[in-house]
């Protein structure tokens, strides 16, 4: 059995608040659980089991402090409609080396606030090979609950963070912006760039427009019907098919 208090510390991770105190965060479910196990830059602090995951995985025994729990048990502190078996606590991710900018695609995110959205970009990004993803503060958490579901692992492979993105991309003016607006150069006839970086803007605003103002080439996915845009991460998706 699990503490009344374990549950409520458990549960108080779906907040920022908490994850920035504790510095960690939830991960649920056996996929994203097993990448998460698998990787080299995360560190597994406990895992709330049931005991069929048990059984399917006697390896992750040796790895770090299991503790088993009901069904009942596991809804409770799931952050999931579902519970699916698993529920891992993970030390916020530090990343051991700096960031690569020069001779690489980089992804800048300009205040990209759905978690869904923001998780499926991470996992785009690490489809398409980028290893370095950039955001505004007011993004989405990256830890955030869905964010990480979203992701599928992907958050241990691609590196996020949270900077001043408009005073970054002035102190990286050497490197090409591309940014991604309704009115602009047509993707598709495009080369593609060895470096740069790509900015993805808002889901209903865009792109502030002073980080509109510092792009070499403001770029569009081409329409023929009459919806007015498409979501963040859609888009996302459509132009590193085109420009990676």
């Amino acid at each position: 059995m699990i503490s009344k208090n374990q549950v409520k510390y458990i549960q108080s991770l779906g907040q920022k608040k908490s994850r920035d105190t504790e510095n960690c965060f939830i991960a649920e479910g056996p996929k994203l659980v097993n990448e998460l196990l698998q990787s080299k830059n995360c560190n597994i602090i406990q895992l709330y089991v049931l005991k069929e995951w048990i059984d399917n995985n006697p390896k992750a025994a040796t790895q770090t402090e299991i503790i088993e729990v009901s069904a009942d048990e596991l809804e409770k502190i799931s952050q999931l409609s579902t519970a699916n078996q698993v529920l891992a606590i993970v030390e916020k991710i530090q990343w051991k080396t700096d960031p690569e900018i020069k001779g690489n695609i980089l992804l800048a995110l300009d205040a990209i606030q759905d978690p869904g959205n923001m998780g499926t970009i991470i996992r785009l990004a690490d489809w398409f090979g980028i290893k370095n993803i950039f955001c505004s503060p007011d993004c989405a958490d990256v830890y955030n609950p869905k964010v990480v579901q979203a992701s599928m692992g992907s958050i241990s492979r691609v590196r996020v963070e949270s900077i001043d993105l408009l005073s970054w991309l002035k102190e990286n003016k050497e490197m090409r912006i591309y940014a991604a607006v309704l009115n602009g150069r047509d993707i598709t006839k495009m080369e593609k760039p060895s470096e740069g970086v790509i900015v993805i803007g808002n889901e209903s605003k865009g792109i502030n427009e002073e980080i509109v103002k510092l792009a070499n080439v403001q770029i569009t996915i081409p329409g023929k019907g009459k919806a007015e845009s498409l979501n963040a991460a859609v888009a996302t998706g459509i132009i590193l098919s085109h420009l990676v």
